[in-house]
């Protein structure tokens, strides 16, 4: 069965430029390095964070100028400068007549005008960089205003949040152009985890929603879901989907280590005490993250398999791979609540969770089929295969 997923966007291969724009302009080393620079700062972003929120969590309030605030800004800080670079070099080789092969971060879309010469993938994720400094600034202020910073959802942090999501979408587009590569395809399957295990942030925006279950957990389940998807889809490949859940899990099993103990090594550098009434609570951002994702993928990648088998329609597929991807990720979430110390589901949640996932779910499958078309149109030609 055809996913229904077309591959746009093939260009005729140019003869290789000797400029140092113009070897960008063809991919060469330089789309890699950039990419990889991007991956590598969204991955300290995450880093830091994870840290900051144990910080709070173990410690207390903050101020501006901390550790873990100087890992979270710098990983956007090499994102930032990185697309700025290769923005410029895009430019240069437009300008100097020689196309931009789509391997660097996607189609080129005219900026202001026609100055500047932004690939797609890059242009958001400066994007996000640009916006993470302005809020990381009025941050500052609002720190100089108020001292310590105490809570999570405070304004500043979430301009913080919805800057970072940005610099993270942009890392998975830049990869996604480069799908055909094999560079590209190692950097999907590490930059889409990236963004599930930042989801249970970006659901902390359904908290007020009247809903019969946690509206952060709904959230979450449904970033995941559609996330596996995408990926799925995007890499067209057998078990793409079980591949990052299993980085998914090796994310989430780093940041459980990770967290605690960079705030309480942190903590006692500064000789300030962790907090009376800690206990044996696990880590607060990876606890979030869903620990049976794994199962979700393995869910997405069997109802793909029967519809190829039985040659459904391809137009509801990625709504049963959801709906059924959904429903166990969904249930799994209290299960996963339950062996981390909160009480144990009734039969009356799980209904309500399988519920939820399955309605979630298939709207997620359905949007992610159509995200999947548009990031596989800023694929590669053919004559950077496996480059």
């Amino acid at each position: 069965m055809s996913t229904g997923l077309p591959l746009t966007g093939i260009t005729a291969p140019q003869p290789v430029p000797s400029s140092a724009a113009a070897r960008l302009s063809r991919g060469g080393r330089a789309g890699p390095l950039a990419a990889h620079l991007v991956l590598l700062g969204t991955l300290t972003s995450l880093l830091g964070l994870s840290w900051d929120i144990q910080w709070h969590v173990d410690v207390g309030p903050d101020t501006f100028f901390t550790l873990s605030h100087l890992v979270l800004y710098s990983g956007s800080a090499v994102a930032g400068v990185t697309s700025l670079v290769v923005v410029l070099l895009a430019t240069a080789a437009q300008r100097a007549g020689q196309p931009v092969d789509q391997v660097v971060g996607g189609r080129p879309v005219r900026v202001f005008g026609g100055m500047f010469r932004a690939p797609l993938g890059y242009l958001i994720t400066g994007t996000g960089a640009a916006l993470f400094l302005l809020f990381g600034l009025l941050d500052l202020w609002w720190h100089s205003l108020y001292g310590f910073d105490a809570v999570l959802d405070s304004p500043p942090h979430i301009g913080l949040f919805v800057a970072i999501s940005l610099t993270m979408a942009g890392s998975v587009i830049v990869f996604a152009a480069a799908r055909e590569t094999r560079w590209g395809r190692t950097g999907l399957v590490l930059g889409i985890p990236v963004l599930i295990v930042f989801s249970p942030i970006t659901a902390n925006a359904f908290s007020a929603l009247p809903l019969p279950v946690e509206p952060e957990v709904v959230g979450t389940v449904f970033f995941a879901t559609l996330l596996l998807i995408l990926g799925q889809f995007t890499l067209g490949r057998p078990g793409s989907a079980l591949v990052m859940a299993v980085v998914l899990g090796a994310m989430q099993g780093v940041l459980w280590w990770f967290s605690p103990w960079a705030a309480h090594v942190y903590a006692a550098a500064v000789g300030l005490p962790l907090r009376d009434n800690l206990g044996d609570s696990p880590p607060d951002l990876p606890s979030d993250i869903p620990m049976f994702a794994l199962l979700g993928a393995a869910a997405v990648t069997v109802v793909l398999w029967l519809c190829r088998r039985r040659g459904w329609s391809g137009r509801i597929a990625p709504q049963l791979m959801g709906a059924l991807g959904g429903a166990v990720i969904a249930v799994s979430m209290p299960v996963q609540e339950a062996l981390l110390g909160d009480p144990r589901p009734t039969p009356v949640t799980l209904s309500a969770m399988a519920g939820t996932g399955l309605l979630t779910g298939a709207l997620a499958g359905f949007l992610a089929a159509r995200l999947a078309v548009l990031l596989r149109e800023q694929s590669t030609p053919p004559a950077t295969k496996d480059r």
